[in-house]
């Protein structure tokens, strides 16, 4: 009959509302539940996500340091390229004046150069005229004295004389040459 009591008592309690022992039991496990995993769990939780936040933190810290280094590089580069780009062309520059300067040096000597073989020409050849002029007269000389001497019917053997009259011949042939060149 007792327990013929329990159920009676079961059936007044209502069924929708759960026993309060049940209750105790259940709240006082979810608290010894939640007190391991506030006091150990989530620290381990923390830790972890700590350490991987810092983590992260540090990567893109070290990114954007390589990032600012890689700028730096590149802006070095373009700089470097610049200054080099910047020596060619005055090295460039340097050497077509050079090259202009060495063509006008030698311009410079080969007009010298050639002056001075003109100048060379002009005096060997004014001493081949004179040359040719004395020996032209030695030899018109000997001509005329000999022809003269045939035309007047007498040797000129004077030396003087003959010198005289080859002067004279010789002369005249100048004033004749002069005037048919005006």
């Amino acid at each position: 009959m007792k327990n013929l009591m329990i159920f009676a008592a079961d059936e007044t309690a209502n069924p929708l509302l759960p026993n309060v022992w049940e209750i105790v039991v259940v709240a006082l496990g979810f608290a010894v539940l939640l007190f391991i995993v506030i006091k150990f769990v989530v620290p381990m939780f923390e830790k972890t996500f700590a350490e991987r936040s810092a983590a992260i933190e540090g990567g893109i810290a070290k990114a954007e340091q390589a990032q600012a280094e890689a700028t730096a590089a590149l802006a070095e580069y373009k700089q470097q390229l610049t200054d080099a780009r910047a020596e060619a062309n005055r090295i460039r520059e340097e050497a077509r004046a050079e090259g202009a300067q060495i063509l006008a040096d030698l311009k410079e000597k080969a007009a010298l150069e050639s002056a001075r073989i003109t100048e060379q020409a002009h005096v060997a050849i004014a001493a081949e005229r004179q040359a040719a002029v004395v020996s032209l007269r030695s030899e018109v000389g000997t001509l005329a004295t000999t022809l003269a001497g045939r035309i007047v019917g007498e040797t000129l053997t004077d030396d003087a004389r003959a010198a005289r009259v080859v002067d004279r011949f010789l002369a005249d042939l100048e004033n004749q040459s002069a005037g048919a060149a005006k």
